[in-house]
């Protein structure tokens, strides 16, 4: 049996642990602190941390890793052109990796930082996707380093994978986006019913994560900017006239970056 499970670190951050049953053999996700994985390891005896697999070179995505491989010598994989505590792995854009037995192809997805890369494993039947901080549920990452039109481009080549690609982004920001996405798309249906959905989770204190890119497409601003609904709403707030796709994209992003729930 093979299991993914979020470990929860920080306010909001989730740490994604991959277990391969039948070996107890373990991967985790951008571990921004080692602290919940030492506490699975101690509390499932006889499993072992072989792979870490990071997308970016923030502190809450690769704070734990020193002290990881200090206790169980994983191997760490990490984008080639960021500084990556400990890695053993420079990744750039169509490496591909095999960690427990699944082979995970790099994409490189710049605009968050830099150097972000991407997790891609095409199973036939549920695919994974990890994007760290590019791609959130209902949302995507600020722009700390990279350009519009370059997390555009990054997000574009992430909604071509298949619609069942199961999204396992970083963050519970899911509820916040969503307050977002309503302003954007107030009519649109699948929208209010993710947001009656997902306040009925974290109200029970579950979480929102994984997404599909199905859903996201449905329910993104960020993958929906071609959108006739999306075009109206940003000409009431900025002035009607002829804008790119990057540039409808960076509006939506600055509003979001001074979006308010109320």
């Amino acid at each position: 049996m093979f299991q993914i499970d979020a470990l929860p670190a920080f306010s909001d951050n989730y740490l994604w642990l991959l277990q391969d049953h039948a070996r107890q053999r373990c991967a985790v996700v951008d571990p921004g602190d080692a602290a919940p994985v030492l506490a699975w390891l101690a509390a499932h005896p006889g499993w072992q941390l072989s792979d870490i697999l990071v997308t970016h070179h923030h502190a809450d995505h690769v704070g734990g890793i020193a002290q990881l491989k200090a206790a169980t010598g994983a191997r760490v994989y990490g984008p080639a052109q960021e500084r990556i505590p400990e890695r053993d792995v420079a990744l750039a854009e169509g490496d591909r990796i095999r960690v427990l037995d699944r082979e995970f192809v790099v994409y490189e997805v710049p605009g968050h930082t830099l150097g972000h890369i991407a997790y891609y494993h095409a199973a036939p039947d549920q695919p994974w996707l990890f994007c760290g901080d590019t791609l959130f549920a209902a949302g995507c990452g600020r722009l700390f380093e990279g350009s519009p039109a370059q997390m555009h481009a990054s997000l574009n080549r992430l909604a071509g994978l298949p619609d069942a690609t199961l999204v396992y982004c970083t963050h519970e920001y899911t509820l916040s986006n969503l307050h977002f996405a309503r302003a954007v798309e107030p009519h649109n249906p699948a929208i209010a019913a993710r947001f009656a959905q997902v306040s009925a989770w974290r109200a029970q204190g579950r979480s929102s994560l994984p997404s599909s890119l199905a859903l996201e497409k449905a329910t993104n601003p960020f993958l929906r900017c071609g959108e006739t609904s999306v075009k109206e709403i940003i000409d009431e707030r900025d002035g009607a006239r002829q804008r790119s796709p990057d540039e409808l994209f960076a509006c939506l992003r600055t509003w979001k970056d001074g979006f308010r729930i109320d």
